[in-house]
């Protein structure tokens, strides 16, 4: 395992972790403790020492299950989880200082910890950034002892640059993959020059990337991606990273070409996201102990030729970003 500086907060963290939204079971599937601890342990046993959860994910279970198996180990690893996705409906006119400061201490329960290592705003609605009372109250939970790190969780480039004129941003989470070139023309540059580290989430397309997708692929009532492909409960971004399913397809088709030899697509795409210098880290999710080793197998990948690069960034100007560059 290779291992990357998280921006200001200083952590040295795995450059393959782990963000655990299907941990314990797959999407729309009850939570599993025994699997999600099995999950963690072997993400550990890999090297892995950064894990993202979040307090959303089975109603806070998955933060508990992170806590109790990192308490048992004698490795450092640290935990990052978010807030606000509670509020409903999801407005900016739910969010107070004190709600958040609220969803903090219920996190700390959850966990049964003191401190949090990082917490982050979970996709705040843009008005948010607007509000430097918002990220203010860190400060004080900060000065309190009970966070050390405050980050966000981002929808689109803007709300990054929009976040990270606040000193105490100290990363951003946000959407980059072989379908979402949009984080790598600007937001980079500008997170290296004020040293906030980068977490990389959905970097294999809520799945289109493992290239093990077809039209007859079919998802449960419960699962977002087949709920939420218009937008319809969250961001639609988040599922198949705002992709047309059947275009995503198309696309995979052409960037298996690109790849050829016995490495899965999955394993390429996220060795990809790892060819930016900036990205501290990148969490490719889990519902399985054995998916955690092929995704830290991809790092140990060779460096994208750059003709493969090149080809990336076609196949993303041919299918992709006509309809989604703008939006994200």
């Amino acid at each position: 395992m290779q291992y990357r500086t998280l921006g200001k907060t200083g952590f040295n963290v795995s450059e393959v972790s782990l963000g655990t939204w299907q941990v314990g079971g797959r999407w729309g599937e009850p939570f599993n403790e025994q699997n999600a601890e099995n999950i963690i342990n072997k993400a550990i046993d890999a090297g892995v020492n950064f894990i993202d959860t979040a307090d959303v994910y089975s109603n806070g279970e998955s933060e508990a299950a992170v806590a109790k198996v990192v308490k048992s180990r004698s490795e450092q690893v640290y935990i990052a989880t978010k807030c606000g996705r509670q509020i409903q409906p999801h407005t900016p006119e739910g969010y107070t200082p004190e709600r958040l400061s609220a969803y903090v201490e219920e996190s700390l329960r959850n966990m049964k910890r003191d401190t949090i290592d990082l917490i982050q705003l979970h996709c705040p609605p843009t008005e948010i950034y607007r509000r430097p009372e918002m990220f203010e109250a860190f400060e004080r939970l900060k000065e309190q002892g009970k966070i050390r790190h405050l980050g966000v969780s981002v929808e689109m480039v803007e709300e990054a640059l929009m976040a990270m004129q606040y000193p105490n941003v100290t990363t951003v989470q946000i959407i980059y993959n072989m379908f979402r070139l949009k984080p790598g023309e600007e937001f980079f540059a500008k997170a290296k020059e004020n040293n906030v580290g980068i977490i990389v989430r959905v970097p294999l397309a809520s799945g289109l990337l493992t290239g093990k997708m077809s039209q007859q692929t079919s998802f449960g009532p419960e699962d977002h991606r087949n709920f939420n492909r218009n937008g319809e409960a969250f961001d639609k971004g988040e599922t198949f990273s705002g992709v047309d399913f059947d275009l995503g397809l198309e696309a995979v088709e052409e960037l298996k070409r690109l790849f050829p030899g016995q490495e899965p697509l999955a394993a390429w795409a996220i060795r990809w996201v790892l060819m930016a210098e900036e990205v501290s880290t990148v969490i490719p999710g889990a519902s399985r102990p054995e998916q955690i080793i092929s995704n830290i197998k991809a790092a140990e990948l060779p460096a994208l030729s750059a003709e493969q690069m090149q080809g990336v960034q076609q196949v993303y100007n041919k299918y992709i970003k006509p309809s989604v560059h703008a939006s994200w």
